[in-house]
Parts: C-alpha cells; structure tokens; sequence
C-alpha cells in the first residue's frame, strides 16, 4: 500500500528540546491502514515503510498517534535539511508499507 498526501511538519512536545519532527497521514488512509495491518504491527504499534519527501527516500516507521486518531511519520533531520524544511512547512510525502 503507498499513500500520497500532503502535511505540516510538526514538533512532537514530549521531545521539543530534541526537536523530534513528524508529519501527520491523512486519518483515511490510517484507517485502512489499520485495519490492513491488525496482528502484524511491531513495538509501539508501528510499521515499517519506505517514505520520500522530494529527493529524499529512506526506510523508517511509522507510529500510531491516538490523540491525532492517525499514524505519524518522523521526519530526520538530515532530510529536513536536504529538502529544505523547517516546522510549520508543508511537505509533499509518499509512505510505501513495507511488511504486507
């Protein structure tokens, strides 16, 4: 499963001081990815995927958010800069499911 969707980058408060950065997928395409996924999830209910913001690919998970009712997608740093993204911008984002 791939979903294409678009998303503000945000700082995670628990981790504000370390500047843990994330974007938010689309509370659709959570649902199906959960009800795809039921029984095979890993630690902290995350799934392995392959995700790419503009030139940048690279395998990481991604976590589901209760508060937010969706999954979330951390955005390394190394990315941030490569593509030139701050918190508060908006990303275009591709995360490809990699264990289905």
């Amino acid at each position: 499963m791939q979903v294409d969707f678009e998303s503000e980058l945000w700082i995670w408060d628990a981790r504000k001081d370390e500047s843990w950065t994330f974007v938010t997928l689309p509370v659709d395409a959570s649902d199906e990815i959960r009800d795809l996924t039921e029984g095979i999830r890993r630690g902290f209910g995350s799934l392995r995927v392959r995700a790419s913001v503009g030139s940048s690919t690279w395998t990481t998970s991604i976590f589901p958010d209760s508060q937010k009712g969706a999954f979330v997608l951390p955005i390394k740093r190394a990315i941030r800069k490569a593509q030139k993204l701050e918190p508060g911008d908006t990303a275009a984002v591709t995360v490809e499911l990699l264990d289905l």
